[in-house]
């Protein structure tokens, strides 16, 4: 009775403020269009594991990952990047050598271009690209310092993806941190036996499932020797 009384009741008024808080404050400064959610099926993209388009909160990048944990030789990869907002937000404010976004969503990709272009003289880092590919073929760049996925697959998807990750880090061993929010998949991540979590952000919305969404997490990519011994 009570998750239902949250739902209709509480939720809705809850979204529309945030939403509108949103669009004032950060897209209507820096015309872009991020905010919103889109089936995929309107995406054109329905599968097995695969999330619909949602954008993270504004805040939620900042209070994970502090500015001043992030240098000039960290290189930041987005995972599912939808409209762009983390990449926005990883490139106005963190001083990263590189910014890289990862859509599957041809059309998501189109707009997040264009987001791009609309503020790019307003970016920190200079070197932001958007990439058309899926993440499970997708090869993980080997300087990728700081990987960000905002639930953007589950199950048999995201193992692949995690895997791809550890090939990376094994190919060129480095700090590799990675950043899971709204994390429904982390038993998988932490079945692996390669990564340690070092940061835990609590959801602070009513609810445990929409605070889960809410949440987020840090982790270290550590040795396969780490994982064997273990």
């Amino acid at each position: 009775m009570l998750r239902g009384l949250f739902a209709s009741v509480i939720r809705p008024p809850y979204v529309w403020l945030r939403d509108g808080t949103t669009n004032l404050l950060f897209e209507r400064r820096l015309g872009v269009r991020t905010s919103g959610t889109i089936g995929l099926e309107e995406l054109g993209i329905s599968a097995e594991d695969r999330q619909e388009y949602k954008p993270i909160g504004w805040f939620t990048l900042r209070r994970i990952l502090p500015p001043n944990t992030v240098t000039a030789n960290d290189v930041f990869l987005d995972v599912g990047c939808g409209m762009g907002r983390a990449v926005l937000m990883a490139a106005a404010e963190y001083p990263f050598r590189r910014v890289i976004g990862v859509e599957l969503s041809t059309r998501l990709v189109k707009i997040a271009q264009h987001n791009l272009d609309c503020c790019r003289a307003q970016l920190w880092c200079k070197d932001v690209v958007v990439v058309n590919a899926d993440a499970v073929n997708y090869e993980i760049p080997d300087d990728a310092t700081i990987v960000f996925m905002y639930n953007p697959v589950r199950g048999a998807t995201f193992a692949a993806v995690v895997q791809n990750l550890l090939d990376s880090y094994d190919r060129s061993p480095r700090m590799l941190r990675i950043i899971y929010a709204n994390p429904t998949e982390e038993a998988i991540l932490l079945s692996t036996g390669r990564v340690r979590t070092i940061r835990r952000l609590r959801g602070f919305r009513p609810g445990r499932e929409w605070s889960r969404s809410n949440s987020c997490r840090m982790y270290v990519v550590q040795p396969a020797a780490h994982a064997a011994g273990a």
